[in-house]
Protein backbone atom coordinates (compact mmCIF):
# COMPACT_ATOMS: atom_id res chain seq x y z
CA UNK A 1 0.00 0.00 0.00
CA UNK A 2 2.91 2.28 0.94
CA UNK A 3 3.16 2.26 -3.29
CA UNK A 4 -0.41 2.89 -4.28
CA UNK A 5 -1.33 6.80 -4.90
CA UNK A 6 -4.75 7.49 -5.69
CA UNK A 7 -5.86 10.55 -8.06
CA UNK A 8 -9.23 12.00 -9.32
CA UNK A 9 -10.38 14.19 -11.80
CA UNK A 10 -13.29 16.59 -12.18
CA UNK A 11 -15.78 13.90 -12.96
CA UNK A 12 -17.10 12.89 -8.95
CA UNK A 13 -15.00 14.54 -6.18
CA UNK A 14 -17.16 13.31 -3.49
CA UNK A 15 -17.17 9.81 -4.23
CA UNK A 16 -13.19 9.75 -4.93
CA UNK A 17 -12.69 10.87 -1.48
CA UNK A 18 -15.29 8.07 -0.07
CA UNK A 19 -12.87 5.59 -2.06
CA UNK A 20 -9.89 7.43 -0.62
CA UNK A 21 -11.00 7.02 3.07
CA UNK A 22 -12.14 3.16 2.73
CA UNK A 23 -8.55 2.46 1.02
CA UNK A 24 -6.97 4.65 3.53
CA UNK A 25 -4.50 6.09 1.14
CA UNK A 26 -4.98 9.91 0.74
CA UNK A 27 -5.70 11.61 -2.82
CA UNK A 28 -2.83 12.79 -4.64
CA UNK A 29 -2.50 16.66 -5.29
CA UNK A 30 -2.73 17.08 -9.51
CA UNK A 31 -4.42 20.21 -10.81
CA UNK A 32 -6.54 20.16 -14.11
CA UNK A 33 -6.87 23.43 -16.14
CA UNK A 34 -9.21 24.43 -18.75
CA UNK A 35 -7.87 26.86 -21.14
CA UNK A 36 -10.78 29.14 -23.10
CA UNK A 37 -10.50 27.22 -26.25
CA UNK A 38 -11.66 24.57 -24.13
CA UNK A 39 -8.01 22.66 -24.40
CA UNK A 40 -7.15 20.89 -20.83
CA UNK A 41 -3.81 21.05 -19.08
CA UNK A 42 -3.07 18.64 -16.12
CA UNK A 43 0.03 18.70 -14.28
CA UNK A 44 0.97 15.80 -11.36
CA UNK A 45 1.91 17.77 -8.03
CA UNK A 46 3.83 14.43 -6.90
CA UNK A 47 6.28 12.32 -8.15
CA UNK A 48 4.62 8.76 -9.43
CA UNK A 49 7.78 6.98 -10.74
CA UNK A 50 7.65 3.66 -10.02
CA UNK A 51 3.86 3.83 -7.91
CA UNK A 52 0.82 1.66 -8.63
CA UNK A 53 -1.88 4.43 -9.64
CA UNK A 54 -5.46 4.42 -9.35
CA UNK A 55 -7.19 7.11 -11.55
CA UNK A 56 -10.91 7.73 -10.15
CA UNK A 57 -13.08 9.12 -13.29
CA UNK A 58 -16.66 8.48 -14.51
CA UNK A 59 -17.21 9.59 -18.26
CA UNK A 60 -20.69 11.18 -17.36
CA UNK A 61 -21.99 14.58 -18.16
CA UNK A 62 -19.85 16.16 -19.41
CA UNK A 63 -19.26 13.34 -21.24
CA UNK A 64 -16.54 13.86 -23.69
CA UNK A 65 -14.52 16.62 -21.38
CA UNK A 66 -14.85 14.13 -18.54
CA UNK A 67 -13.27 11.36 -20.89
CA UNK A 68 -10.50 13.55 -22.50
CA UNK A 69 -9.03 14.57 -18.63
CA UNK A 70 -9.22 10.76 -18.25
CA UNK A 71 -6.66 10.13 -21.46
CA UNK A 72 -4.44 12.87 -20.60
CA UNK A 73 -3.71 12.45 -17.20
CA UNK A 74 -2.96 8.14 -17.95
CA UNK A 75 -0.87 9.77 -21.01
CA UNK A 76 0.93 12.31 -17.86
CA UNK A 77 0.94 9.13 -15.85
CA UNK A 78 2.89 7.13 -18.40
CA UNK A 79 5.22 10.00 -19.17
CA UNK A 80 6.39 10.40 -15.41
CA UNK A 81 6.98 6.34 -15.40
CA UNK A 82 4.28 5.57 -12.70
CA UNK A 83 4.86 1.46 -12.24
CA UNK A 84 1.32 0.62 -13.00
CA UNK A 85 -1.96 2.60 -14.42
CA UNK A 86 -5.42 1.47 -13.02
CA UNK A 87 -8.19 2.89 -14.48
CA UNK A 88 -11.82 3.69 -12.28
CA UNK A 89 -14.10 4.19 -14.60
CA UNK A 90 -17.54 3.90 -11.84
CA UNK A 91 -19.71 5.01 -15.35
CA UNK A 92 -18.86 4.03 -18.54
CA UNK A 93 -19.77 6.77 -20.83
CA UNK A 94 -20.86 5.43 -24.68
CA UNK A 95 -21.43 1.91 -23.55
CA UNK A 96 -24.18 1.39 -24.91
CA UNK A 97 -23.15 2.06 -28.60
CA UNK A 98 -21.99 -1.68 -28.17
CA UNK A 99 -22.77 -2.80 -31.37
CA UNK A 100 -24.21 -2.29 -35.26
CA UNK A 101 -27.65 -1.87 -34.41
CA UNK A 102 -27.94 -0.28 -38.15
CA UNK A 103 -25.81 -0.01 -41.32
CA UNK A 104 -22.47 2.44 -41.12
CA UNK A 105 -23.33 2.89 -37.43
CA UNK A 106 -19.34 2.72 -35.13
CA UNK A 107 -18.96 0.81 -32.27
CA UNK A 108 -18.22 3.75 -30.46
CA UNK A 109 -17.73 1.73 -26.88
CA UNK A 110 -14.98 -0.68 -28.21
CA UNK A 111 -13.32 3.01 -29.63
CA UNK A 112 -13.09 4.15 -26.00
CA UNK A 113 -11.59 0.91 -24.93
CA UNK A 114 -8.76 1.02 -27.97
CA UNK A 115 -8.19 5.03 -26.74
CA UNK A 116 -7.35 3.83 -23.49
CA UNK A 117 -5.55 1.09 -24.07
CA UNK A 118 -3.71 3.03 -26.46
CA UNK A 119 -2.86 5.57 -23.78
CA UNK A 120 -1.31 2.74 -21.46
CA UNK A 121 -3.51 1.62 -19.01
CA UNK A 122 -3.18 -1.66 -17.02
CA UNK A 123 -6.01 -2.38 -15.67
CA UNK A 124 -10.07 -1.14 -16.41
CA UNK A 125 -12.33 -1.02 -12.93
CA UNK A 126 -16.01 -0.25 -13.70
CA UNK A 127 -19.41 -0.75 -12.48
CA UNK A 128 -22.47 -2.43 -13.70
CA UNK A 129 -21.52 -2.04 -17.84
CA UNK A 130 -24.14 -2.07 -19.24
CA UNK A 131 -23.34 -5.29 -21.31
CA UNK A 132 -21.39 -7.56 -19.39
CA UNK A 133 -19.41 -8.60 -22.71
CA UNK A 134 -18.20 -5.24 -22.68
CA UNK A 135 -14.62 -6.36 -20.54
CA UNK A 136 -14.16 -8.50 -24.23
CA UNK A 137 -13.71 -4.82 -25.35
CA UNK A 138 -10.91 -4.15 -23.32
CA UNK A 139 -7.21 -6.64 -23.54
CA UNK A 140 -6.40 -6.03 -20.58
CA UNK A 141 -7.47 -6.98 -17.13
CA UNK A 142 -10.82 -5.96 -16.62
CA UNK A 143 -12.84 -6.18 -12.82
CA UNK A 144 -16.73 -5.50 -12.90
CA UNK A 145 -17.92 -4.80 -10.24
CA UNK A 146 -21.72 -4.98 -9.50
CA UNK A 147 -23.98 -2.76 -7.34
CA UNK A 148 -26.52 -5.26 -6.99
CA UNK A 149 -25.36 -6.23 -3.72
CA UNK A 150 -25.44 -2.84 -2.27
CA UNK A 151 -29.00 -3.23 -3.64
CA UNK A 152 -29.87 -6.38 -2.00
CA UNK A 153 -28.51 -5.23 1.30
CA UNK A 154 -31.21 -1.77 1.32
CA UNK A 155 -33.76 -3.65 0.16
CA UNK A 156 -33.74 -6.02 2.75
CA UNK A 157 -33.51 -3.57 5.24
CA UNK A 158 -36.08 -1.51 3.81
CA UNK A 159 -38.67 -4.28 3.61
CA UNK A 160 -37.41 -6.93 5.90
CA UNK A 161 -41.36 -7.34 7.94
CA UNK A 162 -42.59 -7.65 4.32
CA UNK A 163 -40.15 -9.53 1.97
CA UNK A 164 -43.04 -12.40 1.25
CA UNK A 165 -45.03 -9.64 -0.76
CA UNK A 166 -41.97 -7.81 -3.03
CA UNK A 167 -41.64 -8.41 -6.70
CA UNK A 168 -38.46 -7.82 -8.46
CA UNK A 169 -39.37 -5.45 -11.76
CA UNK A 170 -37.54 -5.36 -15.45
CA UNK A 171 -38.86 -2.60 -17.19
CA UNK A 172 -38.23 -4.72 -20.03
CA UNK A 173 -37.33 -7.88 -21.52
CA UNK A 174 -33.77 -7.04 -21.69
CA UNK A 175 -33.62 -6.01 -18.62
CA UNK A 176 -34.17 -9.74 -16.61
CA UNK A 177 -30.70 -10.23 -15.86
CA UNK A 178 -30.71 -7.08 -13.67
CA UNK A 179 -34.15 -8.14 -12.11
CA UNK A 180 -33.36 -12.18 -11.61
CA UNK A 181 -30.33 -10.96 -9.79
CA UNK A 182 -31.77 -8.78 -6.96
CA UNK A 183 -34.48 -11.39 -7.16
CA UNK A 184 -31.92 -13.82 -5.81
CA UNK A 185 -30.70 -11.43 -2.95
CA UNK A 186 -34.25 -10.63 -2.27
CA UNK A 187 -35.50 -14.70 -2.46
CA UNK A 188 -38.42 -12.91 -4.80
CA UNK A 189 -40.53 -13.49 -7.69
CA UNK A 190 -39.96 -11.39 -11.22
CA UNK A 191 -42.27 -9.50 -13.60
CA UNK A 192 -41.34 -8.05 -16.51
CA UNK A 193 -43.19 -4.90 -18.64
CA UNK A 194 -43.91 -6.11 -21.98
CA UNK A 195 -44.42 -3.40 -24.62
CA UNK A 196 -44.07 -4.69 -27.90
CA UNK A 197 -45.79 -1.72 -30.12
CA UNK A 198 -44.91 2.63 -29.55
CA UNK A 199 -48.29 3.17 -29.81
CA UNK A 200 -49.71 0.58 -27.81
CA UNK A 201 -49.62 0.30 -23.16
CA UNK A 202 -47.35 -1.71 -22.00
CA UNK A 203 -48.64 -4.98 -19.91
CA UNK A 204 -47.22 -6.77 -17.04
CA UNK A 205 -45.60 -10.71 -17.13
CA UNK A 206 -46.10 -11.56 -13.93
CA UNK A 207 -48.29 -11.12 -10.50
CA UNK A 208 -47.79 -7.77 -9.06
CA UNK A 209 -51.49 -7.25 -7.83
CA UNK A 210 -51.13 -6.26 -3.97
CA UNK A 211 -47.25 -6.14 -3.80
CA UNK A 212 -44.31 -4.07 -3.47
CA UNK A 213 -42.82 -3.41 -6.64
CA UNK A 214 -39.28 -2.76 -7.49
CA UNK A 215 -38.24 -1.53 -10.81
CA UNK A 216 -34.72 -2.58 -11.27
CA UNK A 217 -32.24 -1.14 -14.62
CA UNK A 218 -28.28 -0.52 -14.72
CA UNK A 219 -29.58 3.46 -15.44
CA UNK A 220 -31.76 5.90 -15.30
CA UNK A 221 -31.51 8.37 -18.53
CA UNK A 222 -34.90 9.77 -19.38
CA UNK A 223 -37.05 8.33 -17.51
CA UNK A 224 -39.55 7.09 -19.94
CA UNK A 225 -39.56 3.44 -19.08
CA UNK A 226 -39.65 4.21 -16.02
CA UNK A 227 -42.95 5.99 -16.44
CA UNK A 228 -44.40 3.36 -18.74
CA UNK A 229 -43.37 0.93 -16.08
CA UNK A 230 -45.29 2.33 -13.22
CA UNK A 231 -48.34 2.78 -15.12
CA UNK A 232 -48.60 -0.60 -16.31
CA UNK A 233 -47.93 -1.73 -12.27
CA UNK A 234 -50.69 0.71 -11.40
CA UNK A 235 -53.04 -0.81 -13.54
CA UNK A 236 -51.85 -4.26 -12.75
CA UNK A 237 -52.89 -3.41 -9.09
CA UNK A 238 -49.37 -3.22 -7.47
CA UNK A 239 -49.88 -1.70 -4.08
CA UNK A 240 -46.74 0.64 -4.08
CA UNK A 241 -43.64 0.96 -6.09
CA UNK A 242 -39.86 1.60 -6.04
CA UNK A 243 -37.59 2.70 -8.73
CA UNK A 244 -33.58 1.74 -8.75
CA UNK A 245 -31.15 2.03 -10.94
CA UNK A 246 -26.79 2.03 -10.35
CA UNK A 247 -26.34 4.95 -12.91
CA UNK A 248 -28.44 8.14 -12.35
CA UNK A 249 -27.65 9.71 -16.41
CA UNK A 250 -30.97 11.95 -15.43
CA UNK A 251 -31.06 13.49 -18.96
CA UNK A 252 -33.66 15.41 -21.29
CA UNK A 253 -36.27 16.46 -18.07
CA UNK A 254 -35.87 13.31 -16.37
CA UNK A 255 -36.16 14.59 -12.55
CA UNK A 256 -39.51 16.41 -13.40
CA UNK A 257 -40.64 13.25 -14.92
CA UNK A 258 -39.50 11.36 -11.85
CA UNK A 259 -41.03 13.47 -9.62
CA UNK A 260 -44.24 13.48 -10.55
CA UNK A 261 -44.86 9.43 -10.33
CA UNK A 262 -46.42 8.01 -7.32
CA UNK A 263 -43.03 5.73 -6.34
CA UNK A 264 -42.25 4.95 -2.67
CA UNK A 265 -38.73 6.19 -2.85
CA UNK A 266 -35.95 6.04 -6.17
CA UNK A 267 -32.71 5.06 -5.00
CA UNK A 268 -29.49 5.24 -6.88
CA UNK A 269 -25.67 4.97 -6.16
CA UNK A 270 -23.03 8.02 -6.78
CA UNK A 271 -21.50 6.44 -9.52
CA UNK A 272 -22.44 9.81 -11.27
CA UNK A 273 -22.10 12.86 -9.55
CA UNK A 274 -25.86 14.46 -9.27
CA UNK A 275 -26.34 18.21 -8.69
CA UNK A 276 -28.74 18.94 -6.44
CA UNK A 277 -31.76 20.80 -8.89
CA UNK A 278 -31.26 16.70 -10.13
CA UNK A 279 -32.26 15.60 -6.23
CA UNK A 280 -35.40 14.63 -5.50
CA UNK A 281 -37.11 14.41 -1.96
CA UNK A 282 -37.78 10.47 -2.28
CA UNK A 283 -34.04 9.87 -3.69
CA UNK A 284 -32.02 7.50 -1.67
CA UNK A 285 -28.25 7.67 -2.70
CA UNK A 286 -26.42 4.18 -1.84
CA UNK A 287 -22.69 4.66 -1.89
CA UNK A 288 -19.88 2.60 -4.44
CA UNK A 289 -17.23 4.55 -2.58
CA UNK A 290 -16.50 1.32 -0.01
CA UNK A 291 -16.82 -1.08 -2.61
CA UNK A 292 -14.38 0.57 -5.03
CA UNK A 293 -12.17 0.94 -2.12
CA UNK A 294 -12.21 -2.83 -0.82
CA UNK A 295 -11.69 -3.74 -4.56
CA UNK A 296 -8.48 -1.64 -4.70
CA UNK A 297 -7.29 -3.21 -1.70
CA UNK A 298 -7.96 -6.33 -3.01
CA UNK A 299 -6.49 -5.31 -6.00
CA UNK A 300 -3.12 -4.01 -4.71
CA UNK A 301 -2.72 -7.16 -2.45
CA UNK A 302 -3.43 -9.61 -5.35
CA UNK A 303 -6.02 -11.06 -4.07
CA UNK A 304 -9.50 -11.85 -5.58
CA UNK A 305 -12.35 -9.65 -5.67
CA UNK A 306 -15.22 -12.17 -5.43
CA UNK A 307 -15.86 -11.61 -1.97
CA UNK A 308 -17.57 -8.34 -2.68
CA UNK A 309 -20.03 -9.96 -4.52
CA UNK A 310 -21.53 -11.59 -1.42
CA UNK A 311 -24.66 -10.43 0.35
CA UNK A 312 -23.36 -11.15 3.97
Amino acid sequence: MANLKLFTLNGNHRLAHRIADEVGVPLSPASVKHFADGEIQIDLDVSVRGADVYVIQPVSDPVNENLMELLIMVDALRRASAHLINVVVPYYGYARADRKARAREPITAKLVANLLEMDGIDRFVAVDLHADQLQGFFDVPVDHLKAMVLFGRYFRSSFADDLKDVVVVAPDHSGTKHARALAEYLNAPIAIIDKRKEDTAAGVIGDVAGKHCIIIDDMIDTGLRIVESVAALKEAGARDICAAATHAVFSQGATERLRDLPLRNIVVTDTIALPEAKQLPNMHVVSVGPMIGQAIKLIAANKSIHPLFELD
